[in-house]
C-alpha cells in the first residue's frame, strides 16, 4: 500500500513539475527559430533639456518610418566591416545603426539586425553627446552641426562643429573601429570674454523596452558597471514604478542590454550616471561629468567611448584590454562564470577547428566523457558490486517485509560488510550537472551560438527543435500548441535516456521501477523548449553512456539480463 501511495505521489509531483515547466517554457523559451531581438514600435524618446543632468520630458508619437526618418535631413554615413548606418547632423545623434554580421532571421535574404533607429520612427533608439551649461551658454541638443567629411569609417574620423552666439566653438570628433566601438572627443573653445562652466553629458535613449524577456538566468534592460561591479539589479519595472536610479562612479559604464546586443556609454572620468523613464514611456541611461571651467581663449577636451553592437566575447575581451573595465560582464554569465568561460572558450575553439557548431558540441561531450571516464569506471564497479548482492538484498526484503526500519538497518549492514557505497553511482551525474548548466547558459546568452546550424532541419542550435511529428514533420500546415510542439531531438533525448536506464541495475522495489520507467518520457516534455544544442549534448551523452556500459559489460563478463532482477 505504501509503495502504491509513493508511486501516485511521485506521478502527481512529476505532473506538477511538467505543467509548471510548460508554463515557464511558453513564457521564456522559443519554440521555433525566432527572429532577432529588436526594439518594438512605440513613442519616441525626447531629447534632454539643459541643466546639471540630462532630463526627460513628454515626446510625440511615432510619425514616420525608419526609411523616411533616415532619408530626411543631413547625415554622415557610417561604413565599417561590422556596421552600417548614419549620424544625424540635427542634434549630432548616432541614431541609425545596422549590425552587418547579424541577421534578423535564419532566412538567406534576411536583413541585418537594426540596433539604433531615429527619433520619430518605430523603435526609436539613439546615442547622443553634448553639454549642459552651469554658467554661460551651451548648444541646444537639437542644434544643427556641420561635418568635415561625409563618411565615417575606420581610420577616417568625422568632426562635427557648431558655435553659440558669443562665438564659443563646440566640436564632437567621432572615430570608429572595425568592430563596435566609437570614440567621441568633445571640445570647447571659449571665444568669449568671460569664463564659462559646462558639464559634458552623454545619453542612450530608447522608445520602449527590449523585445527580449529578462529572466532569472539572463538580465535584459538597464545595465552598468559601478565601483568595479556589474549591476544587474535595475530592471524595467524599477523605472516603470517612477523612480530613477542614480550612480556615482569613477571608472565604469552604463547603458541598455538586450539578449544579444549592447549599447553602453564609457566616460573617461568620474560620472554621475542615471537610469530613468520619461512620462511618455521611453527609457534613458545618461551621465554628466564634473563641471569644467573654460577660460577665455582656452580649449578643453573630454573623451567618451560608445559600444554599440553584438556582445561577441572576442570584441568585449579586446575592449577590456583597451581599458574598458569588465565590459564582458555585459554578458550575464551568472554565478558559475568561473566555470562557464572555460566551457565557452573550449566550445569556440572546437567550433573554429571543425567548422560546425553541432559537431563542436559532440566533440565537447566526448572530451567531458573522457575526463570523467575514471569516475564512471568506479561507478560501474559499484554497480557491479550492487548487482552481486541483489539476491541477499532480496532475501532481507522478504525476511523483514513487515518491518521497514529493520529492513533498512540490515541492508545498511550488508553495504558495510561488502564495502559498498550505494551513492557512488550518483557522482558522475552530479559532476555533469555543472557542465550541463554551463552549456545551457552558453547557448542561452552567447550571440556566437545564435543561428548556428547543425545538419538537416536543425538550422539554429540556440532555438528549440522546430520539427515535430505532431504536424507530421511539417506536412500538415499548422503550428501545434507549444505544449505539444515536441521536436525530434527531445524525443530522442527521452528514448536514449530510457535505453541508458534499462542498462543500469533496476530497482528491486516495483513501485520505484515504475517511476523510473516513466521519468524519461517526462523528460521529453521538459527538454522540448530548450535549445537544440543542449538536446544534442544530452543525446550524445546518453549514447556515449550506453557505449561505455556495453564495453564495461564485455570487460567484466556481464550480460544485459543481469541488470533485471526477477520480482516475486
Amino acid at each position: 500500500m505504501n509503495d502504491s501511495k509513493n508511486l501516485i505521489l511521485a506521478v502527481v509531483l512529476s505532473a506538477l513539475v511538467l505543467l509548471g515547466w510548460t508554463w515557464a517554457a511558453n513564457k521564456y523559451f522559443p519554440t521555433s527559430n525566432p527572429p532577432s531581438s529588436k526594439i518594438e514600435a512605440g513613442k519616441q524618446q525626447p531629447l534632454p533639456q539643459t541643466g546639471t543632468q540630462p532630463s526627460v520630458s513628454e515626446a510625440p508619437k511615432v510619425t514616420q518610418s525608419v526609411a523616411a526618418a533616415v532619408g530626411s535631413g543631413q547625415r554622415v554615413a557610417i561604413r565599417t566591416p561590422s556596421l552600417s548606418g548614419s549620424i544625424n547632423l540635427k542634434g549630432a545623434q548616432i541614431d541609425d545603426l545596422l549590425l552587418l554580421n547579424q541577421k534578423q532571421t535564419i532566412a538567406k535574404n534576411s536583413p541585418p539586425v537594426r540596433l539604433l533607429s531615429p527619433l520619430g520612427a518605430p523603435g526609436a533608439y539613439i546615442a547622443q553627446f553634448g553639454w549642459t551649461a552651469v554658467s554661460g551658454q551651451a548648444p541646444a541638443l537639437d542644434s544643427i552641426w556641420t561635418a568635415d567629411r561625409q563618411v565615417l569609417s575606420p581610420g577616417q574620423p568625422v568632426t562635427l562643429s557648431t558655435q553659440t552666439a558669443n562665438g564659443t566653438r563646440y566640436q564632437i570628433k567621432i572615430a570608429v573601429d572595425d568592430g563596435y566601438l566609437f570614440t567621441v572627443q568633445q571640445s570647447v573653445l571659449n571665444a568669449g570674454g568671460q569664463p564659462i562652466s559646462l558639464r559634458p553629458i552623454g545619453l542612450v535613449s530608447r522608445a520602449t523596452k527590449s523585445a527580449d524577456i529578462s529572466t532569472w538566468t539572463n538580465h535584459v534592460g538597464p545595465i552598468g558597471l559601478f565601483d568595479g561591479k556589474a549591476n544587474y539589479s535595475v530592471n524595467w519595472k524599477d523605472l516603470d514604478d517612477g523612480s530613477s536610479q542614480s550612480f556615482n562612479n569613477s571608472n565604469g559604464w552604463l547603458g541598455f542590454t538586450d539578449k544579444y546586443w549592447l549599447t553602453a556609454l564609457v566616460p573617461q572620468a568620474g560620472m554621475n550616471g542615471e537610469f530613468r523613464k520619461s512620462p511618455s514611456g521611453g527609457y534613458q541611461a545618461d551621465y554628466a561629468l564634473a563641471p569644467l571651467t573654460v577660460a577665455p581663449g582656452q580649449t578643453v577636451t573630454t573623451q567618451t567611448r560608445l559600444f554599440a553592437g553584438a556582445k561577441e566575447k572576442v570584441w568585449l575581451d579586446r575592449y577590456e584590454d583597451a581599458g574598458i573595465t569588465k565590459l564582458s560582464k555585459s554578458i550575464d554569465w551568472g554565478w558559475f562564470e568561473f566555470f562557464m568561460r572555460p566551457i565557452f572558450d573550449l566550445l569556440m575553439f572546437l567550433f573554429h577547428t571543425v567548422g560546425n557548431f553541432g559537431v563542436a558540441i559532440i566533440c565537447l561531450t566526448l572530451i567531458v566523457r573522457a575526463i570523467m571516464f575514471p569516475i564512471a569506471h568506479k561507478q560501474f564497479q559499484s554497480m557491479a558490486a550492487m548487482r552481486k548482492i541483489q539476491p541477499k538484498m532480496k532475501a532481507l526484503q522478504e525476511r523483514f517485509k513487515d518491518d521497514k526500519q529493520r529492513q533498512q538497518q540490515e541492508i545498511l549492514k550488508l553495504y558495510q560488510a561488502e564495502k559498498i557505497n550505494p551513492a557512488a553511482g550518483c557522482l558522475p551525474i552530479l559532476l555533469q550537472i555543472p557542465v550541463f548548466y554551463a552549456l545551457y547558459k552558453v547557448l542561452l546568452v552567447s550571440v556566437e551560438m545564435r543561428h548556428q546550424p547543425f545538419v538537416g532541419w536543425i538550422k539554429d542550435l540556440s532555438a528549440a527543435d522546430p520539427l515535430t511529428p505532431v504536424n507530421l514533420f511539417g506536412l500538415l500546415h499548422f503550428s501545434p500548441p507549444a505544449m505539444l510542439a515536441i521536436g525530434v531531438l527531445p524525443i530522442l533525448v527521452g528514448a536514449t535516456q530510457w535505453l541508458s536506464m534499462k542498462l543500469n541495475p533496476q530497482p528491486m522495489d516495483p513501485a520505484q521501477a515504475q517511476v523510473f520507467a516513466i521519468m524519461p518520457w517526462f523528460l521529453v516534455f521538459i527538454m522540448a523548449p530548450f535549445a537544440a544544442g543542449l538536446q544534442l549534448y544530452w543525446i550524445t551523452n546518453n549514447v556515449l553512456t550506453m557505449a561505455q556500459q556495453w564495453w564495461l559489460y564485455r570487460k567484466y563478463g556481464l550480460h544485459f539480463s543481469d541488470t533485471h532482477p526477477v520480482h516475486t
